[in-house]
């Protein structure tokens, strides 16, 4: 909890930084008016005569804005940029010349002229489009326009001032150090974070150590891990964030300034929405890992419940995940799509309906996944249990909604569907038993041998040792069977999940010391055959002849 609250405070800590450091930079950046960038839809694009804005510029600056059917835009956006260059150039040559922008109406269209001493040159038309896309009249929008232009050539000249250079270049300097010092401090921070998260990375992991505690250096991962991307990212707006604002500050570079911002808008925002959707998956990891640790807590009872539950947990943890993980990574694709103008509406609904073709069509994933949620929820077995499926057995390695993965004995990962999974034999559900069956010659003293098995059975369970893994008294059930080998004693010992096999091959092994040293065998398969000497004389009357056997 202490470490989420500092990560809450780390967080808010340097959102208030970055803003604090954002604020005078948003000042100089462009805002998205000025940009004017118009975003695509890419599923509904615009009609050649419909009427969109476009930006007349100067240093990269928006001077004023006009409107034009799609098909025209272009050339006359280009139309007036060069006369505007070309008039601006001689302007800013030219230190004693007079500026004067004006307009003249013929007819019934507004004409813009600027005078740079004494050249005149007539820079636009005002049109309706031009008027209605401010919403006033043509003469009113005509006159804005004069004043528009006549303040931005002004100040485009000014800008280019020795002193406002100097002091520009000053305000870069210090945004530079500021930069730097501040990179510096959270790279500090990003360091010990990394380092953090690197020790939860590397520490191992007991397999007797509690789910709870798991699931605690899971979390705290998680949220290292986070504070660490979130410091790259804080780094990443800071010099970002800087360089542009220093570019914005020169008339010279103001358009490099905005052909980044145009040329980098779509990987910015997919980046953005990337990053954020990896940050929001891994604090979901980190409270489904608080929520597992406490649910597993509150069921830590007894050795054996620790265990299952261990298991269930982790089996329960790993499966949210995963579908933490695809739902997010859903959400995160269509916000992707949405942010560089894709229109999600349409791809929804058809989501919709190929989702409806798909379960019509992959019925047996669907069964899969309903088959897999019931095993989950009525724990019918977990990862690390050893279970039998049909003909196939072994280790449970992996487990989601739609498959079971075993390791058998022989090393071979086997898959089988959840549908396909009917009967279930789990050989490690909260204990387990060794089932031996232990057999004796015929001609043995059986209440001897059978002393001699509880003997060695009740030395086994004091052995310090083995005392862990043999959860109660072994039982020698008594004789079990008589066959071809001889009497067979059945003994049962009920061991920790798991632990049958290794206690039944050191119970047997003291076993066959013990009956060595009281000379009791276990035999060998034996079989006796009888021969009958008192069988009749037997004649042939098909003249093969009469055997006789005395």
């Amino acid at each position: 909890m202490l470490k989420i609250r500092f990560l809450s405070w780390t967080i808010a800590g340097a959102i208030a930084f970055t803003c604090c450091a954002v604020l005078p930079v948003k000042a100089q950046l462009p805002s998205i008016q000025d940009l004017n960038l118009q975003t695509p839809n890419l599923l509904n694009q615009d009609q050649n005569n419909q009427v969109v804005p476009g930006c007349i510029r100067l240093d990269g600056r928006c001077l004023f804005e006009i409107a034009s059917p799609k098909s025209d835009l272009n050339s006359r956006i280009e139309d007036i940029d060069q006369r505007l260059s070309d008039i601006s150039s001689t302007y800013f040559k030219n230190d004693s010349a007079q500026l004067e922008v004006r307009q003249e109406t013929e007819g019934q269209i507004p004409d813009i002229y600027v005078s740079v001493g004494d050249r005149q040159v007539r820079l636009m038309s005002v049109t309706d489009q031009d008027a209605n896309l401010k919403g006033v009249d043509i003469d009113t929008r005509a006159e804005e326009l004069v004043q528009e232009l006549e303040e931005g050539l002004r100040r485009a000249k000014q800008e280019r001032q020795s002193e406002f250079l100097s002091r520009q270049a000053g305000v870069a300097a210090g945004t530079g150090v500021a930069m730097v010092v501040a990179i510096l401090a959270i790279s500090y921070w990003e360091r010990r974070s990394k380092r953090s998260k690197d020790q939860l990375a590397h520490a191992e992991s007991s397999p007797t150590q509690p789910i709870s505690t798991q699931l605690t250096q899971q979390q705290q991962w998680n949220v290292k891990e986070v504070q660490h991307r979130f410091f790259q990212l804080a780094q990443a707006v800071i010099l970002a964030g800087g360089t542009l604002f220093i570019l914005g500050l020169f008339p010279y570079t103001r358009m490099i300034q905005i052909l980044i911002i145009t040329g980098l808008r779509f990987p910015l925002r997919i980046g953005i929405v990337g990053l954020a959707t990896y940050m929001v998956t891994r604090l979901s990891y980190a409270l489904i890992d608080r929520f597992s640790s406490v649910l597993a807590s509150n069921y830590l009872l007894t050795p054996e419940s620790n265990r299952r539950v261990q298991l269930r947990v982790s089996t329960v943890s790993g499966v949210a995940k995963s579908i933490v993980t695809v739902t997010w990574i859903a959400v995160g694709t269509l916000v992707a799509l949405s942010v560089i103008g894709v229109n999600i509406g349409p791809l929804l609904a058809g989501a919709g309906l190929i989702g409806v073709a798909v379960s019509l069509a992959s019925q047996s994933l669907i069964k899969d996944a309903i088959n897999g949620f019931f095993i989950i929820l009525e724990d019918q077995y977990a990862v690390g249990d050893v279970i039998n499926v049909a003909n196939v057995g072994g280790l449970v390695e992996n487990m989601n909604l739609r498959i079971t993965q075993l390791r058998d004995a022989e090393g071979r990962l086997i898959t089988i569907p959840n549908s396909e999974i009917k009967i279930i034999a789990n050989l490690s559900s909260n204990w387990s038993r060794a089932d031996l069956n232990i057999p004796v010659a015929y001609h043995t003293d059986v209440d001897k041998a059978l002393a001699l098995i509880n003997n060695v059975a009740q030395e086994m369970t004091r052995d310090e040792h083995w005392r862990e893994q043999i959860l109660d008294k072994p039982e020698v059930l008594g004789v079990d069977d008589f066959g071809s080998r001889g009497v067979t004693i059945r003994v049962w010992i009920k061991t920790q999940p798991l632990k049958q096999w290794e206690v039944a091959r050191e119970f047997r092994r003291r076993l066959k010391g013990a009956l060595d040293e009281a000379g009791i065998s276990i035999p060998l398969p034996q079989q006796e055959v009888w021969f009958n000497n008192t069988l009749p004389l037997q004649s042939s009357r098909d003249g093969r002849g009469v055997h006789s056997q005395k």
